[in-house]
């Protein structure tokens, strides 16, 4: 199986440079991206599992009764 971290950085690292206007903000943009598409790449690949990274962020913080 290919390496679809690598993959999706790579991926999310295109879509930044093609919306990027230069400066700092298209340099953050750049790495939102690429961390995104990296975050993307890993989900896929089965190295983490965003549903119970988010299910734990999200559980046990009040207000639900």
């Amino acid at each position: 199986m290919k390496n679809m971290t690598i993959i999706g950085i790579a991926f999310g690292l295109a879509v930044a440079l093609s919306a990027a206007a230069g400066g700092l903000s298209g340099f953050i943009v750049a790495l939102l991206l690429g961390a995104l598409g990296g975050l993307i790449g890993a989900q896929v690949e089965g190295r983490i599992d965003l549903r119970a990274l988010w299910d734990s962020l999200t559980s046990g913080r009040g207000g639900k009764g």
